[in-house]
């Protein structure tokens, strides 16, 4: 069980908190085959989840939108026969912010368990 196991995400201002570089890496353990990548000048949080056909994908991609809404955080979501492509970010403050984490770790979860 992860840090970020149980913690629920917070609400988020245009003045919230972006994580620094210290705090990115601190987290990046919670959240293994996450990669942090740059778009511009914005860091996110990036995984591929591999599935074996469509309806899996489609199933996954609906567990992680029920997630979103129910912690009012949403993600960019690519869906593709055998793959969903998850993108966390805050776009409020342009960059990272512990709910991307958390919701990074609650993805992988969901995966892990339709997995099984």
């Amino acid at each position: 069980m992860g840090t970020l196991d149980h913690l629920k995400c917070e609400a988020c201002s245009v003045n919230a908190h972006r994580l620094s570089a210290d705090e990115i890496a601190s987290l990046m353990p919670d959240v293994p085959h996450w990669e942090l990548i740059e778009d511009g000048t914005i860091q996110k949080l990036k995984r591929v989840f591999r599935t074996d056909n469509f309806i899996q994908s489609i199933a996954l991609t609906n567990a992680i939108a029920e997630q979103a809404e129910k912690e009012n955080h949403h993600p960019q979501l690519i869906v593709e026969y055998s793959s969903v492509t998850v993108i966390w970010w805050t776009h409020k403050i342009h960059g990272l912010h512990k709910n991307d984490f958390i919701m990074a770790y609650h993805t992988s979860t969901l995966y892990a368990n339709m997995a099984g």
